[in-house]
């Protein structure tokens, strides 16, 4: 099984679908940066708190390489920052993140990254949701998650609807 660091956003969009259990069933297990946790912890309007604790198959650990973490802070904001950094220095085999320039950032170091319609896919080819497409519609109407049409008609085909 894989172990995965989670920016917030997947986190908080599963949440909202109430999906954040399909994670614990994906991968071995999901590390968060203590960034990471305080935006769960208050969230944006539209978007309720996620209190991690209620999760066995999360836990927080905080990356520890000051320097790295600096460079990334360039560009990102801190929780993908602090995401990216301790994937790096755990060794993670992705990191799950939906933001176009922390997606670039991974890609650039070497980490996978899935976004919350990769997680959305995955669970569909192991049967744990059953259309992907109502699924994202929530999201885009209920709390402004951007998809942008290419990336929905992508998806969508991929899951076969």
């Amino acid at each position: 099984m894989i172990i995965v660091v989670s920016d917030t956003s997947p986190i908080l969009a599963l949440h909202h679908l109430g999906l954040v259990s399909i994670l614990g069933t994906l991968f071995a297990k999901v590390v968060v940066p203590p960034a990471v946790e305080r935006e769960l912890a208050s969230p944006r309007p539209k978007v309720g708190n996620v209190d991690i604790a209620d999760f066995d198959f999360i836990e927080v650990a905080a990356p520890h390489d000051a320097d790295r973490l600096k460079r990334f802070l360039r560009s990102l904001d801190i929780g993908e920052s602090e995401a990216l950094a301790l994937a790096l220095e755990i060794g993670a085999q992705a990191i799950l993140i939906d933001e176009v320039a922390g997606r670039a950032a991974a890609t650039e170091c070497g980490v996978l990254p899935i976004g919350t319609l990769g997680i959305l896919l995955r669970a569909k080819a192991r049967g744990l949701v059953r259309e992907v497409r109502p699924l994202v519609d929530w999201l885009t109407s209920e709390i402004d998650f951007f998809v942008s049409d290419e990336l929905k008609r992508i998806v969508l085909d991929r899951a076969g609807e």
